[in-house]
């Protein structure tokens, strides 16, 4: 796993550099150095290599060996580090990609700390030092010759059971089971000329194998021929193929398996024998879109109405497949009487005494069906016990009770983890860092993971759409579960299912990658070196912390808040959601003492200052001031030259000057006063950002409006790689908009409020990626709905109307609105096609008194993407009730 291989990751580019650059080093340091890089390239080639076997099945002496090298990593990343940051002076370039993290650190000025006679021969010792630890560990391993065995990835026990269950002990799969049957026959006959595909996703223990059963079972008296085969993991393709054979016909290959057919022969046969049949074939458990497209050539795509069904963990193969079938986790009441039926043979019979700890249990349960029966049938023979159900419930939430049945589940929970790439075992394993039920920003992950150095892409053209790629990935192989997705079909937030957070708490205290604080003092845990952080309960213990990466704590655990001066290498300090205001002991001026810091996070932490001496912090990389008290950001920020991400209020005044922060991806949010009015010029030298938010503060200065929105235009129209926009309280003086901005060509979501009218530049043939629109105006014509409808990749629009607004000609079948008031039929057909959710008003006497709408008016069916529909329906006479529920049952009836 990753996690073994520690900071090689970061480590190998750094030695790269500090090789190849022209360094007064001494000769046996740079000889030294070259025995490191050619080592530490060979350790991690092997620890890779290890990170795919289960720890359970991992000598423990090559255990014992990965641990100490990736302890050792970081000790020499460290040592390393500490030089680099010695560095004073300002990086004079901008570059992106891990590579270009670590050339920003070696510098021209780097020339003259190497130049330094102590500098270098400090560097010197150190390197000898770190060089002979290295030479310790290796000889205990025979010079890295390690044997690894494959992990065994075969849960055949649990699939059996799926498998075999009886109908009458399957709980909550009905309408499940019925929805899939539809959409495998469409409930006609049209199946019978159409092959149908599904794929049913979800994590391990979801119940998906027993779901494709269930269906398999009702379905396969339909066909002419069926067949429930599974391919696994790692599958044996002949083995699969044989398996089909040997089920579609058993008379011709009952003995198949003492065959030995290649593949090619196989995939004949089996299209041979489907050709002119209709058949029903399951494919159970594939992990992989390869072994997909192999298994697919053997499937004959005649016209006769074949039905395929798959099962996976991962929604990006799913939907490749032919289209996904997320499968939800039970009901709480399903996920009770599978519980119940399990330990007491009945669905409503529970002791009063367990009944508070068996629904705590539940929830930790998560609705997954192999943790219910898991756990049922540890509890099945301690009915009288309530000490052994808290012990056992305490022991979930601790990372998986070791034993015999909560082992199976943990290993099949765990496939999903050895079957991530390196780089996502590594970026999964530091969300053990929140508790359970903790909704994480998708910013504040990924901000996280950078100042960590978990993202590692050459070509990247972003770190941080490279970390999106991470997250996304994430949620598609069913590791974490989206929140809040919005209107350009992002989640904005991410939590875990209990189970998996376990399963990766558990990972992560056995290979000492986060230290999470149990509220209790464990003097062996505490004294071990602690690398990561997560305090989430008050602790009674001495803590070595001297060489910790990163920090996090939670407001449950605020009065553990060690000093932040004992942080000497910390990169990661993450106080998020803490009120500090009664923090006495917590003394924010050594923050800026703090040399490697690259993430602070102080949102909502009610601070009201930051010390000045903050713009030493020469490798920040994400500065979050949002929902603090600070009303002045200090001067010094501006020194800040690695600064990518800084959030602050809408009233915090940032200082002029933030031209020289030429890294800046998200400026979130600059205040534009009567203080500040070199900062908009400032802005179009900042050709990095993604994403800035602008709040205009200009009321009482008529004067100045003018000439704001010109050079806004200006320096708009330098910044190239904007995806994200919003201007705020700029009070209809949007001319110059109008007039001579062009929008990037990235440009996905805009907002904007408040605007004379819908702008010419709002061009649907420019805007291509246009996703999310917020706009507000004084005045609204018959054509700007017409444009706004063409937007290829429109998915969020809101319209408001602000100011007077002129009555639209009638044969424009449009009312009057605000907030988007509208009918569906102005929009031309193919219009709006990922629009998912449409809400507009309409007001009854447009069909009773004017008669200038009609019920066809009232049809989205030319709405391809449509979901979702609310309807404000309006009526401005008191005695039209009639016609106002008239309208209603017009409107039901079109929906319907």
């Amino acid at each position: 796993m990753e996690l073994a291989t520690g900071a090689l990751s970061n480590l190998l580019p750094m030695l790269h550099s500090l090789l190849r650059e022209e360094y007064d080093l001494q000769k046996s340091a740079k000889k030294n150095l070259q025995f490191l890089e050619r080592e530490l390239e060979s350790m991690h080639i092997v620890l890779r290599k290890v990170g795919n076997v289960p720890l359970d099945q991992l000598d423990e002496e090559l255990r014992i060996w990965a641990r100490d090298i990736r302890e050792l990593s970081y000790d020499i990343e460290d040592v390393l580090d500490t030089f680099l940051v010695r560095v004073e002076g300002r990086h004079p370039h901008y570059l992106q990609g891990s590579e270009g993290l670590v050339k920003r650190m070696v510098t021209a000025r780097m020339v003259t700390l190497f130049k330094k006679g102590n500098t270098s021969r400090e560097i010197s010792k150190d390197v000898k030092d770190i060089k002979d630890r290295i030479k310790e560990v290796a000889n205990r391993r025979e010079r890295y010759n390690v044997a690894i065995v494959n992990p065994a990835t075969n849960m055949i026990d649990a699939r059996l059971r799926a498998l075999y269950a009886k109908t009458t002990e399957l709980v909550g799969i009905d309408k499940a089971t019925d929805d899939l049957i539809m959409r495998l026959t469409n409930g006609d006959d049209i199946s019978r000329i159409q092959q149908k595909v599904v794929s049913i996703v979800g994590f391990g223990g979801l119940g998906k194998t027993a779901l494709a059963k269930a269906v398999y079972d009702k379905l396969k008296g339909q066909f002419e021929c069926a067949t429930f085969v599974s391919a696994s993991r790692s599958p044996d393709l002949k083995k699969v193929f044989k398996d089909m054979l040997c089920e579609l016909d058993k008379g011709r290959h009952i003995s198949i398996h003492n065959s030995a057919w290649d593949e090619k022969q196989l995939i004949d046969q089996i299209r041979e024998f489907l050709q002119y049949r209709r058949y029903f074939i399951v494919i159970d458990d594939i992990w992989d879109i390869l072994a997909w497209k192999i298994i697919r050539y053997a499937l004959d795509e005649s016209n006769l109405g074949g039905c395929i069904l798959t099962t996976t963990r991962n929604n990006d193969v799913a939907e490749r497949i032919g289209g996904s079938y997320r499968l939800q986790p039970l009901s709480h009441e399903n996920s009770k009487i599978l519980f119940y039926r399990g330990i007491f043979n009945t669905e409503n019979k529970c002791p009063g005494k367990v009944i508070e700890v068996s629904e705590k249990i539940l929830r930790k349960c998560g609705g997954a069906p192999l943790a219910i029966i898991t756990i049922s049938s540890l509890l099945a023979n301690k009915l009288d016990n309530i000490t052994e159900w808290c012990r056992i419930y305490d022991s979930i939430g601790s990372g998986l009770e070791n034993g015999n049945d909560m082992d199976g589940m943990r290993k099949i929970l765990s496939l999903s983890y050895y079957d991530l790439p390196s780089h996502l075992k590594t970026c999964l394993l530091d969300l053990s860092t929140f508790p359970e039920d903790c909704e994480i920003r998708r910013e504040r992950l990924i901000w996280r993971w950078m100042a960590e150095g978990f993202l590692h892409g050459k070509n990247s053209n972003s770190l941080f759409e490279l970390g999106e790629s991470y997250f996304v990935e994430l949620i598609n192989r069913s590791m974490i579960l989206p929140v809040d997705v919005d209107g350009q079909g992002q989640a904005r937030a991410c939590r875990m299912h209990d189970m998996v957070l376990d399963l990766i708490c558990s990972l992560s205290r056995e290979e000492n990658f986060v230290n999470i604080s149990s509220g209790v003092e464990e003097s062996a845990f505490w004294h071990s070196k602690i690398r990561r952080l997560s305090l989430q309960e008050n602790i009674r213990a001495n803590m070595n912390i001297g060489q910790l990466r990163s920090f996090t704590i939670f407001s449950s655990a605020i009065n553990s808040m060690p000093s932040i001066s004992c942080f000497h290498v910390v990169r990661v300090l993450d106080l998020e959601g803490c009120d500090l205001r009664g923090c006495g002991h917590l003394n924010l001026r050594y923050i800026g003492n703090l040399i490697h810091l690259r993430y602070l996070g102080l949102r909502h932490t009610f601070v009201d200052g930051l010390p000045e001496n903050i713009g030493g912090l020469h490798f920040l990389q994400t500065l979050d001031l949002s929902r603090t008290l600070i009303e002045e950001v200090p001067s010094s920020i501006i020194q800040l030259r690695q600064l990518m991400c800084l959030s602050v209020n809408y009233n915090t005044r940032l200082p002029n000057g933030l031209r020289n922060m030429k890294s800046l991806e998200v400026l979130e949010t600059l205040r534009v006063d009567e203080h500040s009015t070199n900062i908009v010029e400032d802005l179009g030298h900042l050709f990095q950002l993604r994403v800035v938010h602008i709040d205009f503060n200009l009321q009482r200065w008529e004067g100045l409006r003018e000439s704001m929105g010109k050079a806004l235009m200006e320096s708009l129209n330098n910044l190239q790689k904007i995806q994200s926009l919003e201007i705020t309280d700029f009070s209809g003086e949007d001319n110059h908009m109008k007039e001579g901005w062009v929008p990037p060509p990235r440009l996905r979501r805009f907002v904007m409020w408040t605007a004379s009218s819908l702008s010419a530049w709002i061009n649907p043939a420019s805007l291509l990626l246009l996703s999310y629109l917020d706009i507000e105006v004084d005045k609204i014509g018959g054509d700007d709905i017409q444009i706004l409808g063409m937007l290829p990749s429109l998915r969020h629009l809101w319209l408001g109307a602000s100011g007077h607004i002129q009555e639209l000609p009638v044969e424009e079948r449009v009312c009057k609105f605000f907030n988007f008031v509208t009918v569906p039929s102005i929009f031309p057909q193919g219009a709006m096609p990922k629009v998912e959710h449409l809400e507009f008003c309409i007001r009854s006497r447009h069909f009773f008194t004017d008669g200038d709408l009609e019920l066809n008016d009232l049809d989205m069916g030319h709405i391809p993407s449509l979901e979702r529909v609310v309807v404000h329906l309006h009526s401005e006479r008191a005695d039209s009730k009639e016609e106002v529920m008239e309208v209603e049952k017009r409107l039901r009836f079109i929906l319907e």
